[in-house]
């Protein structure tokens, strides 16, 4: 073994199963502390969660669990879920990671939807399943260790169908295969320097359940042998508890997370953190004042990222430039083109090579366009049919509005499908929040639009005042004013108590319109 892969790990092989990650991780180091469940205090070693895998694997196969077949995933950010979702890709079924807090009326349809054979729950009996589906019990990660299960299933086999989170609509089960998770994670794994090491302690809070926690978090940290310490739900201050308990390295969190973080005394928050090396965002933009309290406050600075479900999930960080830049997403994963396009399709690449990426900002020419992607990370297309998916020429075009700026990095300005048009001119409602929340009564701010009689659609604005704020609709309203087109400003203005937002705290408009 050279000293490198020692440190990094070895790069995962892009037709292999993801499981096999784990087997990797034991193979190298048996006796490294790979999981800690801060909820449960239970801790397993590599070698410990290669076992886990294996007797999971055996006890699906029991349960009647044939290549392909469905196998929900309701368990919270844990050992088990882990376990289990390592357990399923190795025995060749497709894990469907579902929320553990979802009601009734949401878990159902989905269930019937994917049509799994299996639902490995908490409570597998509590919900009236959908007929064919049988229920099982989380697994006992420190029971007895299975024989080796033999990896079924790689490469273009579907390992994961995550259902998006459904902000703009009815969700959508995103079919991402072996190659496409394994290829995310050998994109991370070339940036240098790297986003993960061997000796790290990366903290994940973000739900597994989600492909932001699942990759980026539990998949890049096995594929290093980091140790993982999970945390089943986020609190600012058991999360500095835990940090300084487990003495953890690295942070991948999301801007609610970051918000939080920097609500507490600054002091608080040094100590906290005294043992993190570095923190990362992604999930929704990270807002300046966030990002520079949190720097003030611990010298660390926040790399911010974008990603989508299609995309398995990371598109671009700054962690590739290797500095943080206010609004910005960053620059495209070694492997991965972005380019940025009209409603005909029709633009030209964003150059591969980051020295090259600012010769190709062009002033003039630039501006405003839909994201489109190509890469060995992107999903088969949308469940059950593969509809959707990239085009013949590999790409695939997301709902999401950016430019770029003179130096090459992206920034993103809205969802296409948030767009406002109010008398056929185009309001993009982050431009409008950035501004709303400006004022220092503001929490936070949402703007959708909404129909008019006159001009089509107009602009309301959803504020949440800053506890103990004093703050009326026309101070929201002359704020605008002041920076906006008059088109852009606010016709309504309403307050509330909270915004609706997604588990990575992504926030949901669709609820607000």
């Amino acid at each position: 073994m050279s000293a490198e892969q020692g440190n990094h790990g070895r790069r995962p092989e892009a037709g292999g199963n993801v499981a096999d990650l784990v087997a990797d991780a034991a193979r190298q180091w048996p006796d490294s502390l790979a999981l800690i469940d801060s909820g449960t205090g239970i801790t397993l070693t590599w070698g410990a969660v290669d076992a886990a895998v294996n007797a999971e694997a055996r006890r699906l196969l029991d349960a009647g669990l044939t290549a392909g077949d469905r196998v929900a995933v309701r368990l919270p950010t844990s050992t088990a879920f882990a376990v289990t979702l390592f357990g399923v890709l190795r025995a060749g079924g497709v894990a469907v990671p579902l929320s553990p807090q979802a009601p009734a009326a949401e878990l159902i349809p989905l269930l019937e939807h994917c049509s799994p054979r299996l639902l490995v729950s908490a409570e597998p009996h509590a919900d009236d399943l959908p007929e064919g589906v049988r229920g099982l019990e989380p697994p006992d990660v420190r029971g007895e260790p299975g024989e080796r299960v033999e990896p079924a299933g790689a490469g273009e086999d579907i390992a994961v169908i995550s259902y998006t989170s459904g902000t703009t609509g009815p969700p959508r089960g995103v079919m991402l295969s072996h190659r496409a998770l394994l290829a995310n994670v050998e994109q991370l794994s070339a940036i240098e320097p790297p986003v993960l090491e061997h000796a790290d302690r990366a903290f994940v809070a973000i739900p597994l359940f989600h492909v932001y926690g699942l990759g980026p978090g539990l998949l890049q940290s096995t594929a290093v042998g980091a140790t993982v310490v999970l945390a089943q739900r986020f609190d600012a201050r058991q999360a500095l508890a835990d940090c300084v308990t487990y003495q953890v390295t690295s942070i991948a969190g999301v801007p609610a997370m970051y918000a939080e973080f920097a609500a507490l005394p600054p002091e608080e928050l040094a100590a906290g953190l005294a043992t993190v090396r570095r923190l990362t965002s992604g999930a929704a933009p990270l807002h300046p004042k966030v990002l520079a309290a949190v720097r003030e406050a611990t010298g660390i600075d926040v790399y911010e990222g974008y990603g989508l479900t299609e995309a398995a999930p990371v598109v671009t960080t700054t962690l590739v430039t290797g500095y943080p830049k206010p609004g910005s997403v960053g620059r495209p994963l070694p492997g991965v083109e972005l380019r940025l396009v009209d409603s005909d399709g029709g633009a030209g690449p964003v150059p591969l090579d980051p020295d090259d990426l600012a010769d190709s900002f062009d002033e003039e020419d630039g501006g405003t366009g839909l994201v489109s992607l190509r890469g060995a990370n992107l999903f088969s297309g949308y469940w059950p049919d593969g509809d959707h998916g990239p085009d013949d020429e590999g790409w695939f075009r997301t709902g999401d509005v950016g430019y770029l700026d003179n130096e090459g990095d992206l920034h993103l300005v809205d969802r296409a499908n948030d767009l406002i048009i109010v008398n056929g001119f185009n309001v993009y409602p982050n431009e409008v929040e950035q501004v709303i929340d400006e004022l220092p009564e503001v929490e936070e701010s949402a703007v959708v639009g909404v129909l008019d009689e006159r001009s089509g659609e107009a602009v309301k604005a959803v504020v949440v005042p800053v506890s103990g704020a004093s703050l009326s609709e026309q101070q929201v309203i002359d704020q605008c004013t002041g920076r906006l087109a008059t088109y852009k400003v606010p016709t309504t203005v309403e307050f509330a108590e909270t915004l609706p937002h997604s588990p990575t705290g992504k926030l949901r408009r669709m609820r607000l319109r």
